[in-house]
């Protein structure tokens, strides 16, 4: 799963898979600019496409209108497009693909027309028997349109719907039958449904805005567009939502012992404003910098943090060691989702195009340098030679996750083992390769800390996974 793309423009940056979005409003209203807000929210969770699906609940029974496309929400969605979105319930999604082609047709909403009427769909997550269940359904007469996951999914819930008496009954036998990770919105002509796989490695919450119910991704986007946090939704949780309420199946739920969320949520992930089975990622950022300042503690003059991740768990350095915090970087903020990448041979870098350090912070000083991970290396020396080019006498890394040493299978874009700047090397031969003068990683047990103890899946440090990998590393043949 090598996605070393010409068109992301931090090649050691890790991604996440997508963002969903869903709203039904009951008092009729236009639902396009809701969701274009809430999705503008949820942009960090992937900047390669977009999408949005509405339909009328009071107008014929299943029509549905939408539009994707590739690029940021803004460069997607204008004023117009939107006005012609007429629909009081509705979805959308946003996307970074961890392998295979980037295309229009992958993007989502994925909208399915069956016997039954209309579905429409947006996924976050990764199936690790997705191939298995394609085959099956490719040999029984399905036809697919797309190279995702989420398409396997759609089918199985207009299978599943033939034999069912609800919509919502369907989404529960048909997620049933798929093993990873998933947080889903389905649209139906009258209900809005939401899933949450029941190690609940992807986060799904529920919101209220007056006479509105939404289901988003992370709680920053229900602060986007106004709306009032209810809950989470439980993992192994499906939820319908409808003018008479929202029901709740929680028949698929795990003994909570047996809950994995992705750790990666809080370590980097989701925006620091928002809050994930109720622990504040903020704070959880906070706690990494404390514990590092703790465990691999270093004589300096200045904490500094790689942003935007790494700002808060240098603050928490900062807070707990002493050492006086401060900005070394500038960032550009106007890199889209893609530009003209320098050739090996042009002395512009990869890394400068987005970072500039301010040598007047960092000059004759010793600089702690705060990032949340290191996955091939490849960013992480151009940032140390920009630091002491720009004068600092000293730079120790510290980085506020543990060494990669596993892939994911659940929709974490993580290189194969051998790409792993960590594997099979020590901390010093790493500190060596990045020229720092030092190097710390968070612990491995200081990770249940930063979920507040919920249960967490640290598969991509441990090699432990809380359900049984798939035999053969197929991510990249299919795109997910």
């Amino acid at each position: 799963m090598n996605n070393n793309k010409t068109g992301n423009f931090y090649n050691d940056e890790l991604h996440e898979e997508c963002g969903v979005f869903g709203i039904y409003d009951f008092d009729g209203n236009d639902v396009a600019s809701t969701i274009y807000y809430g999705l503008f929210a949820l942009q960090h969770r992937g900047q390669e496409s977009c999408g949005i699906a509405v339909s009328d609940t009071a107008g014929p029974k299943g029509k549905v209108k939408s539009y994707k496309d590739m690029g940021l929400v803004n460069e997607v969605f204008t004023q117009e497009k939107l006005e012609q979105l007429k629909g009081d319930i509705g979805v959308g999604h946003v996307r970074y693909s961890t392998a295979g082609e980037s295309s229009r047709e992958n993007a989502q909403p994925l909208v399915l027309k069956y016997v039954k009427g209309t579905l429409a769909l947006v996924h976050n997550g990764n199936l690790i028997n997705a191939p298995e269940l394609r085959y099956d359904l490719e040999y029984t007469g399905a036809i697919f349109q797309t190279t995702i996951d989420s398409e396997v999914i759609a089918y199985h819930i207009a299978r599943e719907r033939l034999n069912s008496d609800s919509v919502e009954e369907a989404v529960t036998r048909a997620v049933k039958k798929i093993k990873g990770a998933y947080s889903l919105v389905v649209m139906s002509p009258r209900k809005l449904i939401g899933a949450r796989d029941p190690y609940g490695f992807k986060p799904l919450c529920i919101g209220k805005r007056d006479h509105a119910y939404i289901l988003a991704s992370e709680t920053c986007a229900l602060d986007m567009i106004g709306a009032e946090f209810v809950r989470d939704v439980l993992p192994g949780e499906v939820v319908t939502i409808t003018p008479d309420g929202i029901q709740s199946d929680t028949s698929l739920c795990l003994p909570k012992e047996q809950e994995a969320r992705c750790i990666f949520e809080y370590i980097y992930f989701a925006r620091p404003d928002s809050y994930i089975d109720g622990v504040s990622v903020y704070n959880s950022r906070i706690k990494a910098g404390r514990f590092l300042a703790i465990d691999t503690p270093v004589e300096a003059d200045l904490v500094v943090g790689v942003p935007e991740s790494g700002n808060a768990a240098a603050l928490g350095y900062s807070m707990e060691s002493g050492i006086p915090y401060g900005n070394a970087f500038v960032k550009n903020s106007y890199v889209g989702r893609t530009f003209i990448k320098p050739k090996q041979s042009s002395r512009e870098s990869s890394v400068k195009i987005k970072l500039n350090v301010l040598a007047e912070s960092v000059k004759g000083k010793r600089v702690v340098m705060i990032d949340d991970s290191i996955v091939r290396g490849t960013t992480s020396d151009h940032i140390v030679k920009m630091l002491r080019d720009a004068g600092a006498t000293e730079v120790h890394v510290r980085i506020s996750s543990p060494p990669f040493l596993w892939p994911c299978y659940f929709g974490t874009d993580i290189p194969e083992r051998e790409q792993l700047i960590a594997y099979n090397r020590t901390i010093e031969d790493i500190c060596d390769t990045l020229g720092a003068d030092s190097l710390g990683y968070l612990k491995l047990n200081r990770l249940p800390e930063l979920a507040e103890g919920l249960p967490i899946c640290s598969g991509c440090f441990s090699g432990k996974y809380p359900m049984e990998p798939p035999k053969e590393d197929i991510r990249g043949e299919y795109e997910k």
